[in-house]
């Protein structure tokens, strides 16, 4: 699930200035705009960390022997964090000021995960594909001189995430009315799902929402979860709903950002005919009269990696669903429920899929030549874990790489480690989503050009 969490606690798509005349009405804020004051400005847990972790932090990199002279960039560069495009105290985004037992420190937020940028611009609702959670969480806790051991593994490789472990985990915290246990409650945490980070914008099209469309869409209290910091009253949560209504909207209003270069357009219209033909079915048409059919492919269809579709368990959904979380009447299906097993992987839109890489549910294919083409996807390589226009290849839309010849030494640092891409290790397979293999190499350079405009 997408989630943005917290055991982190918890534009690009900028509110517009109204240049008003001073005799003129005032206008009220629309709920979109409410909510993005709101998600932009509000700490809605508690803060992890005193205000000079960051400033410490440098000192638990490998090797360093002083602080580097331009320490704001070689922070958000060491974690994958990105500059702010709102007001912020000059903290990254993903981070902000925010209350702690004694004082103020510093706490996350939604954007941690949920914003990114590229060549060189923020956006809010852009799923951050360069962020170290994992390295971000212990180097903090090593700064304030805590143990820099994390309940269980926050992710596995950079850029992708633990995003279900940290619901399961953080509920299993919870009574039904979000009061806190006497003591933690294993609802099946596995770290092992490797997700990928979804766009945002991509919600105003879905009826169902996560990885295997067990969520009903219209529910706001889903995207509260993150907010089951153990300092977080159940009163915090009724009080931030209302926001979170607004919050919903924002999100419901973003869109994408535009591909940047020239398109080929006749070479585009060609592969338009060919994306009718060979994937609308699943992912719908675009324009002014779209579709998107809502649809969830089976796993022995799709053949794509079935360990995130096993890391939600029977006994989480039981939890969850007589939880606060699972009584919002909006968020119920027909039979009442409010989740749902599915037997796959819920198909995407593909709406700005040109500034999504990497691609499918774990993140494990870099560009979409490698989606249309199975055959020559990368087993294990790296990358920059950089934004810029250098880093990004146009030709085949997504992220360069570096293959590897052997697996990272177990001698180098986590750190390190995780800048590795293993297609061999668990929920990190790049296999399945074989559909493109049946085009010829012209259809399929086509269909790219096509989706470069969505």
């Amino acid at each position: 699930m997408y989630r943005a969490f917290s055991v982190l606690a918890l534009t690009t798509f900028a509110t517009p200035t109204l240049l008003l005349s001073p005799d003129a009405p005032s206008v009220a804020p629309t709920p979109s705009d409410r909510g993005y004051k709101a998600l932009t400005e509000t700490a809605f847990i508690p803060g992890f960390w005193s205000k000079k972790s960051i400033l410490n932090a440098w000192k638990h990199w490998d090797g360093a022997k002083e602080k580097p002279a331009d320490y704001d960039a070689a922070f958000r560069e060491r974690y994958g964090l990105h500059s702010a495009p709102y007001p912020n105290d000059g903290l990254p985004m993903g981070l902000r000021k925010a209350n702690l037992l004694l004082g103020q420190g510093i706490g996350a937020d939604c954007m941690l995960c949920h914003g990114s940028t590229i060549f060189g611009k923020s956006y809010v609702g852009l799923g951050n594909s360069t962020l170290d959670i994992q390295g971000l969480f212990e180097d903090l806790a090593l700064a304030d001189g805590l143990p820099g051991r994390l309940p269980f593994t926050f992710s596995n490789v950079r850029g992708t995430n633990e995003a279900d472990g940290f619901g399961v985990y953080l509920l299993g915290f919870r009574n039904p009315d979000l009061t806190i246990r006497d003591t933690w409650k294993d609802l099946g945490l596995r770290d092992d799902t490797c997700a990928d980070v979804p766009a945002w914008w991509l919600m105003k099209k879905k009826r169902t929402i996560y990885y295997t469309g067990a969520t009903d869409s219209r529910s706001v209290r889903t995207l509260m979860q993150f907010m089951m910091h153990p300092l977080n009253p159940p009163s915090a949560f009724e009080k931030a709903e209302v926001a979170f209504r607004d919050i919903q909207q924002y999100l419901l209003n973003l869109e994408p950002p535009k591909y940047p270069f020239a398109i080929d357009k006749v070479k585009a219209a060609k592969g338009e005919i060919v994306f009718q033909d060979h994937c609308a079915k699943c992912h719908g048409t675009y324009g002014e009269k779209w579709t998107y059919p809502n649809k969830v492919i089976a796993l022995d269809e799709i053949g794509t990696d079935p360990t995130r579709h096993a890391g939600v368990s029977i006994d989480y959904g039981i939890a969850y669903s007589e939880s606060w979380f699972g009584k919002e009447k909006a968020g119920l299906f027909a039979d009442g429920k409010s989740l749902r097993w599915t037997p796959g992987y819920q198909t995407p839109p593909l709406d700005g899929i040109w500034a999504t890489a990497p691609y499918l549910h774990n993140g494990s294919v870099p560009t979409l030549y490698h989606v249309l083409n199975s055959k020559t996807r990368p087993k294990l390589y790296t990358r920059s874990f950089k934004t810029d226009e250098a880093d990004y290849d146009k030709e085949k839309v997504g992220w360069r790489v570096t293959e590897l010849p052997s697996p990272p030494s177990d001698k180098l640092s986590g750190f390190e480690r995780r800048k590795v891409y293993d297609t061999n290790k668990p929920g990190r397979s790049n296999a399945g989503h074989k559909f493109g293999d049946v085009l010829s190499d012209e259809e399929r350079w086509a269909v790219i050009e096509y989706l470069k405009g969505l």
